[in-house]
C-alpha cells in the first residue's frame, strides 16, 4: 500500500490546450478516492499521470514521499484496470491474471504463481472458471479477471480508469459492491475514475470533482451532497439532481417560481445586499402536503403547484413541475445544465414524493417545503453561500473516523480467515 500526492500538476497538450490545471491531491495510505466529473473534466487525464501513461507538464507526484514524475510506469509498481478490460483472448482466465507475474521473468516460482492466481480466483469467485477463454464470461465476469491480474501484482495501489461503463445496470450495481468489499478486504489504496455519480457517491472515503481540469471539491460523499462549495458540486451530485430556482429578495422575503416566503434567519444573513439568488433544494426536501407530518407542518409552507409529469418508482413518485425562468439567470444555468451533460430542455423543478402520494400527471396539488433546507448561490460567483465550514469539518472528521474502523474491522476478519 501506499500514499499518493499530487501537487500543482499540471497537463499542456503540445497544441496548447490545457487538460488539467494545478490540481493538488492527498490520497492516503489505504484510501478509496473518486476522480468523477461530465465528459472532458480531466479526470483521467489525471489517471493516466498517475499510471505514468501521460506526461506532466508541471507539478509533483509522489508516491510513499517519493517524486515518481520521470520514472516509467513499470516502475511506478501501480495496477491499473482499464475499461475494456484487456484480456488476451487466446489465454484461459488462469492465464490471463498470471501474466503479470510470468512477465516478471524468474522472480515467481510456478508453485508461488500458481498460489497467487487461486488466491486472487477464490477472492473474486473465480476458481470454477479458471480453464475458460474471456469469450465464454460475461461482462462481469471479465472484469473480475482484470481485478485479478492488478490483485496478484501485489501492488502499491490499484487504478480504475471506468471500469463498469460497458456492463449494464444490474451489473454495475452487483459490481459495485464488489469492488467496495475487495477493496475494504484487501486495504489497498485506490483511485478510480467515472462519470457515474452515483459510483462515486457509493463507492468512496472521498470524492474529487473536477470541472474542466480545475478540481472544484475533495470531501467525503456526504460532505459533497450536503455541503457543496459551488453550483457546479450541487449540480452535479445527487440523483435526481438538485433543482436550481431564482430567487428575488426583497424586505426580508424570498419570491420563488412558486411563491413567495419569508427568509430563515441564517439565510438572510448570507444573503446581505443580493435582490437575486439561485436557490438549491433538493427533490427529497418537498412533501405531498397531505402526508405531512402534524408536528413539523408548522416549520414549513405549503404551495399550490401545477404537476406536469409523474413518475411511480415503487419506493418513490417524483412529480415534475414546469416554471418560467428569468433571463437574468436562465443563461448561467442553460451553461451549467450542458456541463452536466443535459439536454437543455424545458425548465422544471422535480420533487421527490412518498409513493403512498396520489398526485398525477396534470393534477394541482399542494405541496410543502422547508425553508431552512434552502441553499443559496451567489448568480456571479455560483459560490455556495449557505455552506457551513465548521458542519463541513465535522462530516469529514466523522468520515475519516469511519474508514479507518472500517480498515480495522476488515484487517480482523481477513485475519481469522
Amino acid at each position: 500500500m501506499a500514499s499518493i500526492t499530487l501537487k500543482d500538476i499540471v497537463k499542456r497538450y503540445g497544441d496548447g490546450f490545457l487538460a488539467v490545471d494545478d490540481v493538488s491531491l492527498e490520497i492516503a495510505d489505504g484510501e478509496f478516492v473518486i476522480l468523477v466529473g461530465p465528459s472532458g473534466s480531466g479526470k483521467s487525464t489525471v489517471l493516466r499521470m498517475i499510471v505514468g501513461l501521460e506526461d506532466i507538464t508541471a507539478g509533483e507526484l509522489e508516491i510513499d514521499g517519493r517524486r515518481v514524475n520521470e520514472k516509467a510506469p513499470r516502475d511506478r509498481d501501480l495496477a491499473m484496470v482499464f475499461q475494456n478490460y484487456a484480456l488476451y483472448p487466446h489465454l484461459t482466465v488462469a492465464e490471463n491474471i498470471a501474466f503479470p507475474l510470468r512477465l516478471a521473468k524468474g522472480k515467481h516460482s510456478e508453485q508461488e504463481i500458481r498460489a497467487k492466481v487461486e488466491h486472487a480466483a477464490d477472492l473474486l469467485d473465480l476458481r470454477e472458471h479458471l480453464d475458460r477463454k474471456p469469450a465464454n464470461l460475461s461482462g462481469g465476469q471479465r472484469q473480475r479477471v482484470a481485478m485479478g491480474r492488478a490483485i496478484v501484482r501485489d501492488a502499491k495501489a490499484f487504478l480504475f480508469d471506468e471500469p463498469l461503463s460497458n456492463l449494464d445496470a444490474k451489473l454495475r450495481g452487483q459490481m459495485r459492491t464488489e469492488i467496495a468489499r475487495l477493496q475494504r478486504r484487501l486495504g489497498t489504496t485506490t483511485v478510480y475514475v467515472t462519470h457515474d455519480q452515483t459510483e462515486a457517491m457509493t463507492l468512496g472515503d472521498r470524492v474529487a470533482v473536477l470541472r474542466k481540469g480545475v478540481l472544484q471539491q475533495v470531501a467525503s460523499p456526504r460532505g459533497l451532497y450536503e455541503q457543496p462549495v459551488n453550483l457546479f458540486v450541487a449540480g452535479f451530485i445527487g440523483t435526481p439532481p438538485m433543482n436550481f430556482l431564482p430567487g428575488r429578495v426583497s424586505g426580508g422575503r424570498i419570491a420563488l417560481p412558486f411563491g413567495e416566503f419569508d427568509l430563515p434567519d441564517r439565510v438572510r444573513d448570507v444573503v446581505g445586499e443580493r435582490d437575486l439568488v439561485i436557490v438549491g433544494l433538493r427533490p427529497e426536501h418537498f412533501e405531498d402536503a397531505r402526508l405531512v407530518d402534524p408536528s413539523k407542518k408548522d416549520r414549513g409552507h405549503t404551495f399550490e403547484a401545477q404537476v406536469d409529469v409523474t413518475e411511480w418508482l415503487g419506493a418513490d413518485l417524483y412529480a415534475y413541475v414546469p416554471f418560467e425562468m428569468p433571463d437574468s439567470v436562465k443563461g448561467m444555468l442553460d451553461e451549467l445544465d450542458r456541463e452536466l451533460d443535459g439536454e437543455g430542455m424545458r425548465t422544471q423543478f422535480v420533487v421527490a414524493l412518498d409513493s403512498a402520494s396520489r398526485v398525477r400527471d396534470g393534477e394541482t396539488t399542494e405541496l410543502w417545503f422547508d425553508p431552512t433546507k434552502m441553499m443559496i448561490f451567489d448568480p456571479e460567483s455560483s459560490e455556495n453561500l449557505t455552506r457551513d465550514p465548521e458542519e463541513a469539518e465535522r462530516v469529514e472528521r466523522e468520515n475519516e473516523e469511519d474508514r479507518r474502523a472500517s480498515l480495522e474491522r476488515a484487517k480482523k476478519q481477513e485475519a481469522r480467515v
